[in-house]
């Protein structure tokens, strides 16, 4: 299963969870929270495409799997 990887790319670079927050505004914290704690199904494409840029990473970097996790 893939899973987002926001908390580990904002430890990599000493940025907090509320920075990530004020750059998806005008994003509620509630969904903010459910896509940050991996807790949503879904997710839509344009917000993949503001989390990459406020984080300056490629979409694929937003992602890790079961499987890389295992290894």
């Amino acid at each position: 299963m893939l899973k987002l990887r926001i908390d580990q790319i904002l430890k990599e670079q000493n940025k907090s969870k509320y920075w990530l927050f004020k750059r998806l505004e005008p994003m509620s914290y509630q969904n903010f929270n459910k896509i940050y704690n991996n807790s949503t199904s879904s997710i839509k494409f344009d917000t993949l495409e503001k989390l990459s840029s406020a984080l300056n990473v490629s979409v694929g970097e937003l992602f890790t799997s079961d499987t890389e996790e295992n290894k």
